[in-house]
Order: C-alpha cells, then sequence, then structure tokens
C-alpha cells in the first residue's frame, strides 16, 4: 500500500487478526480517569460512558470548581477542551491492536455556545482515519443531544511502537487480575 492513510476498512482487516480488548480497555480508561486522587482528570469529574471500536463517550458533570464565567455559571472552556481531548485520545486507542496510549499531536476545537449551568456535559469521539503513525478522530460536546453541540473538535493522535507499553500492559493487567481475585474471595465470604 503507497498511500499515506488508511480507510476504516483497512483498520478492520488489521485488527481482525489481533483484536484490542474493548473490555479491558473500558477497565484501562476508568483506572486513568478515578485512579489519583486530586489529578486534573479526578478534579473535572470524567467518567467513560461507553467505549466501542472507533467510538468512545464520556461525561463531565457539573462543578462549580470548573466555572469560567461567574456571572453566568458556565464552565471554562479550558475544561470543555480537556473532556474533548481525553474522549478523542480514548478513541484512538480503539484502533490500536493491543492497550496502549495515543498522545495528542494536534487538537482543534471550535466553541459554538455556552455550556449550559448545572449540566452534564458529554462528549462523543469516533476515529475516522487512520495512517501508519497518525489516528484521526472527531468529537462533539453537548447536553445529551449532539445536534445541539457546545463545542466539537478536531483532533490528531500518535500510533506508537506497541513495544513501548509493554510495562505499563503487564502492570495494569496485574493490577486488574489481583482485583478480580480480591473481588471473587469477597463475593465467596460472608464479610
Amino acid at each position: 500500500d503507497r498511500s499515506p492513510s488508511r480507510g476504516l476498512g483497512d483498520v478492520y482487516k488489521r485488527q481482525a487478526i489481533m483484536q484490542l480488548d474493548l473490555d479491558e480497555l473500558y477497565k484501562f480508561v476508568n483506572s486513568i480517569l478515578t485512579g489519583n486522587d486530586g489529578d486534573h482528570f479526578t478534579t473535572l469529574g470524567l467518567h467513560p460512558e461507553y467505549v466501542r471500536r472507533h467510538r468512545v463517550g464520556m461525561s463531565m458533570p457539573y462543578n462549580e470548581l470548573l466555572i469560567g464565567d461567574l456571572e453566568s455559571g458556565a464552565i471554562h472552556g479550558s475544561a470543555i477542551a480537556a473532556l474533548l481531548d481525553t474522549c478523542c485520545g480514548f478513541v484512538a486507542a480503539t484502533a490500536l491492536d493491543d492497550l496502549a496510549i495515543t498522545p495528542t499531536i494536534d487538537l482543534r476545537i471550535d466553541y459554538m455556545r455556552a455550556a449550559t449551568p448545572g449540566r452534564t456535559i458529554y462528549a462523543d469521539a469516533q476515529v475516522y482515519g487512520v495512517a501508519e503513525n497518525v489516528i484521526f478522530t472527531r468529537a462533539v460536546a453537548h447536553h445529551g443531544d449532539r445536534e445541539q453541540a457546545i463545542a466539537a473538535a478536531t483532533g490528531n493522535f500518535a500510533c506508537m511502537e506497541s513495544g513501548m507499553f509493554e510495562v505499563m500492559r503487564r502492570d495494569f493487567r496485574t493490577g486488574q487480575a489481583l482485583k478480580d481475585i480480591e473481588f471473587n474471595a469477597g463475593v465467596g465470604s460472608n464479610e
């Protein structure tokens, strides 16, 4: 293939050889978003809503700490940017053959309107193309109706060598196995 980019059909053919475990990716996303009290993910309250092949949804509940306009109570645009960037980064990871992280290369955000104070903001992202080293994504932030967008994003994410993430995968999988053992041990006890 001499073309610099491949369509999603080529990605699906490649993934037929080795399928990414989407349940594992969901757990990985959730552990990153909730694993470190006080980091920007927990401060933002980001939560994965769904993870599918080439599609990811996330949410960010309203939080007064994130207000950007004290008069209106609207969430700051940088919090919305972080939601969109995170959602696009995780959807890019669904285009990989194995669990890994996809760093942001470039992200463009168009703000259409202010978020409504008091309401959760949702983001839905999709992969729309894959090149040898770049995964192309787009996303929209909204309050539950994609047609009433708060902001839209287009992002490019790095597809790095899988071997760079061997230690991360091993540590995550070991941690998950221990959690499963602890959970199963707790289910059978009367405590």
